[in-house]
This record gives C-alpha cells, sequence and structure tokens, in this order.
C-alpha cells in the first residue's frame, strides 16, 4: 500500500487490518470524518445522510482531506466551537460535553496503538493531549412501575412485541441480541439462555457471549412460543438478517418501532425506551442481590459502567435519626390556616 497522506488512506489502511466489529470501527470512522470535516471546513448538507442521494459525495470530500490538516491544535478548536454551540443553557451544556467526549473517544480509538501497529502504520495521533470534558455520567431514572408496565404489556402487545419486551426487562438483552436471537439458543430444562457466536451474531464485547439465568415464567412464556414457531429465530420477520454490514442492521425493526411507540405511550419516556428495559433489569437485580450480580447479569466488561450509567435506587436509605423527632416538645404542627399566615402572626398568637 502506498503512502498514507489522506482521511481515506488512512481509513482504507486501518479498514484492512481490523480484525474487530466491521460496525464498530465503521462508527470510530463517520466520528473521525465529522471532526476532520469540521477543522478543513468541507461543508455538507442532508443529502450526506442519504446514501442515495449524497453521502458518497461528503465522504469523498472528506476522506481527501490530508492528515496534516488536522493536529491536536485544531482538534482542540473545534471542541471549543462545538461546546459553544450550548450557549449558557446548563444543560444544553452538560449535553454537549457528554456528546463531544463520546465523539473524541470513539475517533480517537482509531490511533490506538494496537490498531496502529496491526495496520503497520508509524503516524502521531491528532488527539494527543486533547482532553476530555469533565461530567458527571447520566444515571439512570426509571420514571415507570414495571409492574404495571408488564402487565399492559402481556395483554396488549402482539406476540412479536410481547417477545422483545420480555428478552428486554426480564434478560437484559441488548436490541441487537434480541434481533439475532434463535430458538437453539434456549436450554429449556436448565432455564438458561445461552448467547452464542453465529454467522449473523458477534456480540458487543466478548462479555455479551454468556448463559443468562431466566425465570421459571419467562421460561414457560417462551416455551409456548416456540412449540408454535419451530425453530430459527426467536422473533419473527420477513427481512432477513445482512452479514457485514457497516451500520447497524436490525432484521425485526417494525417490531422494535411498534414496541418503542407502545413504551413511549405508557410513560417510558427515554431516548431509547427498549434499552431503559434492559437498565430497569439490572436496577432490580442490583436491588435484590447488589451490583456485582447486575453487572453479570448485564454482561458488563468493567462494573464502573453498571454503576455509572445502568443503575437506579430502588430502596430508601436513610438513617433512622428521624425517629428522635417524634416526641418533640418544642415543634407546634401547622394548621392548614396557619400556613397562609405571617410568621408575625403566628408568633403573637402561639404566646
Amino acid at each position: 500500500m502506498g503512502p498514507v497522506v489522506t482521511v481515506g488512506d488512512l481509513l482504507s489502511a486501518l479498514r484492512q487490518a481490523e480484525t474487530g466489529n466491521l460496525q464498530t470501527f465503521e462508527d470510530y470512522c463517520q466520528k473521525f470524518r465529522l471532526i476532520a470535516a469540521a477543522v478543513a471546513g468541507v461543508v455538507g448538507d442532508e443529502r450526506r445522510f442519504d446514501s442515495r442521494k449524497g453521502r458518497l459525495a461528503w465522504v469523498g470530500k472528506v476522506e481527501a482531506v490530508s492528515l496534516a490538516a488536522i493536529s491536536p491544535e485544531k482538534v482542540r478548536a473545534w471542541k471549543k466551537t462545538f461546546l459553544a454551540r450550548a450557549g449558557s443553557n446548563r444543560a444544553k451544556e452538560r449535553s454537549a460535553r457528554i456528546t463531544v467526549n463520546s465523539i473524541l473517544r470513539r475517533a480517537g480509538s482509531l490511533f490506538s496503538l494496537r490498531r496502529l501497529r496491526a495496520a503497520g502504520l508509524k503516524i502521531s495521533s491528532p488527539f494527543e493531549d486533547v482532553g476530555f470534558e469533565p461530567c458527571h455520567p447520566t444515571r439512570y431514572r426509571s420514571g415507570f412501575d414495571i409492574a404495571k408496565l408488564t402487565a399492559a404489556a402481556q395483554s396488549e402487545l402482539g406476540p412479536e412485541e410481547f417477545k422483545a419486551y420480555l428478552l428486554g426487562a426480564m434478560a437484559g438483552l441488548r436490541r441487537d441480541e434480541i434481533d439475532k436471537l434463535e430458538w437453539s439458543w434456549f436450554r429449556w430444562e436448565e432455564g438458561v439462555l445461552r448467547l452464542e457466536l453465529t454467522e449473523h451474531f458477534v456480540g458487543k464485547t466478548t462479555e455479551s457471549v454468556a448463559d443468562i439465568d431466566l425465570d421459571p415464567e419467562v421460561v414457560a412464556i417462551f416455551r409456548g412460543f416456540h412449540a408454535q414457531a419451530g425453530d430459527g429465530f426467536v422473533i419473527e420477520s420477513k427481512v432477513r438478517p445482512r452479514r457485514n454490514t457497516t451500520y447497524r442492521h436490525y432484521r425485526a425493526q417494525l417490531v422494535f418501532d411498534n414496541l418503542c411507540a407502545w413504551l413511549r405511550r405508557n410513560g417510558v419516556s427515554s431516548r431509547n425506551p427498549l434499552h431503559a428495559l434492559r437498565k430497569e433489569f439490572g436496577s432490580q437485580i442490583a436491588d435484590k442481590l447488589g451490583i456485582f450480580a447486575a453487572s453479570a447479569a448485564l454482561r458488563h466488561s468493567d462494573i464502573k459502567v453498571t454503576a455509572a450509567h445502568y443503575l437506579e435506587r430502588k430502596r430508601r436509605i436513610s438513617a433512622g435519626l428521624g425517629a428522635l423527632l417524634k416526641h418533640a416538645q418544642n415543634v407546634t404542627a401547622l394548621t392548614p390556616a396557619d400556613k397562609d399566615t405571617p410568621i408575625s402572626q403566628r408568633e403573637s398568637a402561639h404566646g
């Protein structure tokens, strides 16, 4: 291969040496192109998101940008401009910090020592000394009653949507795992769902491919579904899985759309309602068995991820010291009338 001079040269060299998840790699490429376009002043319109009307042309312009034009100084300038768009709105400012950190982390992953060595490249990273913005992770808050939601799901959802609901809320599966789940993965007698590598499923991480314990009631429901469906994929769809795509393709996208719409109508207001079921699943386990059990059930590679993003505290934490105030003699309970009376008049009335 010739010298690596442009963005396109770099991505091509890295792509040839890539051995990991292709969709994850292409996501990193997309984030790097976003920064490269901003640094080099490559302007695109909405057509850059449409593969048939302009994406290839936009990608070609960005990949023609010289790598030498993307320096740490210019990346820092891009970050500053990105954050400035939030203005003085504290909520938007926090959201912008989270977003810019995510873009930097993904784009910077292309320049990991492992990837550069695998591609035989000796180049410096434009992300050197480009720090991340300080921000606290967004902790999960459910905002819905899982018991009521499950009762409504059982009576209102269609069979495919109900299967997807159960797999998210009671097995903690991710969207791609639900989409590619096969009936052969069920170990009926053991009450276990065993995720396995197939030609269509590779898993998000090494820890993704594991055994998941199921409640007996969940096993019984899926046994009934299996008796009617036979073998193949658990979620039925006329769409066939696609291999080696550079984007996330879901054969059950219509089922997911229907389920997410139903979840929003029933009080699950998060940006990704289906993923909220997984977070609720983890929170329920943490409440009963602790954070380590929740991290194992969610199949996280790092317990910090579980603690920071996936758990809502379900139980009240209190020292119980309020009991010392039960017999306090120096506190006079306010009547509804007292609440509307000025303090000076209250003091006069009570002596």
